[in-house]
């Protein structure tokens, strides 16, 4: 009489128990660390870098082997390029990054929280910047020679262009777009619009500028080598001209695995001070 009853029930228990088995697969995959995929990656790109590059499905010479590619780096160290050391490009790259960069937070930051904030400086703001933005950087580079010479000067002008543009972009939106109910609940508790713009304006805004400055640093860090192909003898930029003239491919590579490299150090230094300053984001 009692085995019907033990049978119904084993019945009732084994769909809970495979119910159950891929909610707890699903959350031992989500116990994988993010960080083992992205060395995975790494890893596997390592991988087949080696496997071709040793293959004959490339020429020799067009693609380094890693062993190549080693030996060429601590030459580099060594003896550095062009008679300058390779840290001396490195740096010289960097400044006129981070002055250009610099130069265009400190003038498309308040135009940009301006013109997103206030009604009629927008509307005399936006079309001229919406003129402005498709233009490539490249486009302004005879300009820059024209007027600044071959000089320093005409680099960093076409870097602060382009920081400009998308810094100047996104503090609008950030500013354009805070909610309306808060700007009638300011209103409510009697906030000047000084005040409502830097209690309320200014903290909404700063996740939108923290992604302008982000894709405007990693733009900036890439045009400069646009800007180092023209009259320059340091930098980056022209060790990678330079080297492809003379078919130095190893070393050409090299300088396009140190803008890579800067470029991810400088990406995560933004999102490290992101992640201090706006500590309420996604919260």
């Amino acid at each position: 009489m009692t085995a019907p009853l033990d049978l119904a029930r084993s019945a009732d228990v084994e769909p809970v128990a495979s119910r159950k088995q891929p909610a707890s697969e699903a959350s031992a995959r989500r116990r994988v660390p993010d960080v083992v995929y992205s060395i995975a990656s790494v890893v596997f790109l390592l991988l087949l870098w080696t496997v071709v590059s040793h293959s004959s499905f490339v020429k020799p010479g067009y693609l380094p082997t890693p062993e190549a590619m080693w030996t060429t780096f601590l030459e580099l160290l060594r003896d550095g390029y062009q008679g300058q050391p390779l840290s001396e490009h490195v740096e010289v790259s960097l400044l006129r990054t981070l002055v250009g960069f610099a130069a265009g937070v400190v003038v498309g930051v308040p135009l940009g929280l301006l013109s997103g904030y206030s009604r009629r400086a927008g509307a005399m703001i936006s079309p001229i910047m919406a003129f402005i933005r498709p233009i490539p950087p490249i486009a302004f580079i005879p300009m820059a020679v024209l007027y600044f010479g071959l000089g320093e000067v005409g680099k960093i002008v076409l870097i602060f262009f382009v920081s400009f543009n998308y810094v100047q972009a996104n503090a609008h939106a950030g500013a354009a777009n805070f909610p309306i109910a808060y700007r009638r609940a300011s209103e409510s508790l009697g906030l000047t619009r000084w005040q409502t713009f830097m209690r309320i304006v200014l903290p909404g805004a700063l996740p939108q500028i923290f992604t302008g400055l982000k894709v405007a640093l990693a733009l900036s860090w890439a045009v400069v080598v646009a800007a180092e192909l023209v009259g320059a003898q340091k930098g980056l930029g022209f060790m990678i001209s330079d080297a492809a003239t003379l078919f130095r491919i190893p070393v050409v590579y090299i300088g396009i695995a140190l803008i890579g490299v800067i470029g991810l150090a400088m990406n995560l230094t933004l999102n490290w001070l992101e992640a201090w300053i706006v500590h309420w984001k996604g919260r």
